[in-house]
């Protein structure tokens, strides 16, 4: 039997949410910068217990990962019609793989930008902290299809 949280959600474990990372490609980025909260879309990869994705010189992504600034990353699918879904969220210290060995294995891997911009810079969240909700589906509304 799953755990499931004081919410009534269904626990995800470490390795479902690991299953669930490396098989997407988009995901959003949250940090904090100039005080506020931000959310950035972004594609990746997991590889390696990391999210790894590119962005560009100077974004806000490149002088987080700069300072080692701890990121949140998050992956879900939501089902509207069934009320259900699920969401698996990672927060670790950010850092810029700077390996020039490492950056030609990882432009080997399925993480491609939507917008291709000259110099770019590969950023690495550890997964240090991995977890995962799932609302079970409860059936549309009113009971019928």
């Amino acid at each position: 039997m799953s755990e499931v949280d004081e919410t009534g959600q269904e626990v995800l474990s470490p390795e479902e949410c690991r299953r669930l990372l490396r098989q997407r490609r988009l995901g959003r980025v949250g940090l904090v910068e100039g005080g506020y909260p931000l959310v950035l879309p972004v594609n990746y990869v997991f590889d390696d217990d990391a999210v790894v994705f590119r962005t560009a010189m100077g974004t806000s992504l490149a002088r987080a990962a700069a300072v080692a600034a701890v990121l949140a990353f998050e992956i879900d699918e939501t089902d509207t019609v069934y009320h259900g879904g699920w969401s698996v969220l990672v927060r670790g210290a950010a850092e810029q793989v700077g390996d020039p060995e490492r950056i030609e294995q990882l432009r080997a891997l399925p993480v491609r930008p939507w917008i291709h911009r000259a110099s770019p810079v590969w950023i690495r969240i550890a997964a240090e902290h991995v977890t995962g909700r799932r609302i079970p589906a409860s059936g549309p509304p009113g009971g019928s299809v």
